[in-house]
């Protein structure tokens, strides 16, 4: 197990960089605590697998150090950090068998034959492959070779963080959930660090303790997946997670009232940003409501079209050109006759420039 600490971490693939925008990785530095799971989350290009790789000493970084429980690891080569990496496409030995696959690293390192049966038969009974272990690989399916991937980096005790780059591409959608929940109950078990890269906010959510959400380079907020859904730091974080995303308005702030287009939206507090900077308006689609009545601070919407997904519906509204998302409870009606909105101002952020503004004290 292994405290990964990134200092002042950044890497840019180009010769000479001098400008952020050169820089596919934007400084971070931060301390991953051992033994916890971490997702990488973000839209492709955004950085997370160099940051990966990085960790895992298949790249150098252009600047900082990547430390484990205190050690200097940045110029290590992989195979002295002592991690596993189990990547999007199974790596297996197809003219193996099962078992051979899974003693492959520790014969590697000439344990003992003794120990290396009793550590793949305690692995294979962990990921269901015991009825599978004197069969060939090339004859498994996608997901059983992937748990053949998995339990090669899991077969090693030494291992002191085992990295996942997007495990679960090449997997039939009905074994997603399945496999998800098993690298958690593994997770649990082994109380070993964790780091999954993956662009899916669902696999992010149901594995992670703590979710390192990437944008442009930029690591833009790490925190649990209820800070993540309650407290956005960056409008890409609120527009990712959740499904739908946050909704983002562009206002005008004067104290404790945001001003959008004409309308007056009360706000709990007191809020201060700088001339010239772009302000928006953010809040979940679970925190507005609609009703066929006009009151105080509404907004006139139009509605489009209502989605009925079962557990709720989804409105989707037009405000002045500008479409809102509306999740309506199960047991609350909803028709194109409502056509006000309100907005809880408990749940409203506001955004300068992409990143949240901090509230101040009322006068």
């Amino acid at each position: 197990m292994a405290e990964i600490y990134l200092k002042k971490l950044a890497h840019s693939y180009l010769p000479n960089p001098h400008r952020p925008e050169d820089y596919a990785l934007k400084e971070i530095d931060q301390v991953w605590e051992d033994g916890k799971a971490y997702a990488l989350l973000g839209s492709s290009g955004c950085g997370k697998s160099t940051l990966l790789n990085i960790i895992s000493g298949l790249l150098s970084p252009s600047q900082g150090q990547v430390l484990f429980d205190g050690k200097d690891v940045t110029h290590l080569p992989t195979e002295q950090r002592h991690i596993a990496q189990v990547f999007q496409f199974p790596v297996v030995y197809d003219t193996m068998s099962v078992y051979d696959n899974l003693a492959f690293p520790l014969r590697n390192r000439k344990q003992d034959e003794a120990m290396i049966k009793a550590r793949v038969t305690e692995i294979a009974d962990m990921l269901e492959l015991s009825a599978d272990l004197k069969k060939k690989a090339r004859g498994l399916t996608a997901d059983a070779k992937q748990k053949i991937s998995l339990g090669r980096g899991l077969v090693r005790q030494d291992v002191t963080a085992i990295l996942f780059d997007e495990p679960l591409t090449v997997i039939d959608p009905h074994l997603k959930w399945l496999l998800r929940m098993q690298l958690k109950a593994l997770h649990q078990r082994l109380n070993r660090t964790m780091i999954y890269v993956t662009h899916d906010q669902t696999e992010a959510l149901t594995f992670a303790d703590q979710v390192v959400v990437m944008y442009d380079g930029y690591v833009v907020q790490i925190g649990t997946p209820q800070q993540l859904f309650e407290q956005p730091e960056h409008t890409f974080v609120g527009y990712f997670i959740g499904s739908p995303g946050m909704n983002l308005l562009p206002v005008q702030v004067d104290g404790n009232i945001a001003h959008l287009n004409g309308q007056r939206i009360p706000l709990n507090t007191h809020y201060a940003s700088k001339n010239g900077d772009h302000i928006e308006l953010g809040i979940r689609p679970e925190f507005t409501q609609l009703s066929i009545t006009e009151s105080t601070h509404s907004l006139p919407v139009t509605i489009k079209r209502i989605e009925d997904i079962g557990r709720h519906k989804i409105a989707r509204a037009d405000y002045q050109g500008k479409e809102i998302n509306i999740i309506v409870p199960e047991d609350q009606p909803v028709s194109i006759d409502y056509k006000y909105l309100t907005l809880d101002p408990n749940y409203i952020h506001l955004y300068a420039n992409g990143w949240r503004l901090k509230q101040e004290a009322a006068a």
